[in-house]
């Protein structure tokens, strides 16, 4: 199983996991993703499948032409299985293939197929609390 999928438990938050991801975004179309990840204009089925997937939270944070994705879950989060369940919830495949249009290399793939897992390298927390 890849590591990243696993998760990093962050006891500071309680009993959840976090996930950090990130995906190069077309720039000539940064104002559109932007305007469709307002939390306005996002397809009201898109974050309700979300939440039934298992996933507590998610944030998206842009900078230039990158998205940067942290999620957090329920400690016993399966990644392959969440992310399965929520390829096939109503309206996901649209909404993927929507918002493919802005994303590099996004045409036609499922969203853990496009977002990419990043390694945490340090946490304060654990720095703190070690021996």
């Amino acid at each position: 199983m890849n590591k990243l999928k696993e998760g990093y438990k962050e006891e500071n938050l309680g009993n959840t996991k976090r996930y950090c991801q990130f995906l190069k975004l077309n720039p000539d179309t940064l104002d559109e993703y932007k305007h469709w990840h307002n939390s306005k204009n996002i397809w009201k089925e898109i974050p309700k499948g979300i939440r039934k997937a298992g996933i507590l939270n998610m944030e998206i944070y842009v900078i230039d032409d990158i998205a940067f994705m942290i999620l957090e879950t329920p400690p016993d989060f399966d990644w392959d299985e969440a992310f399965g369940k929520l390829a096939t919830y109503e309206r996901q495949e649209e909404w993927e293939n929507f918002v493919s249009q802005f994303q590099q290399g996004g045409d036609g793939k499922r969203s853990e197929e496009k977002w990419q897992l990043i390694e945490r390298i340090f946490s304060l927390t654990q720095a703190l609390n070690t021996k």
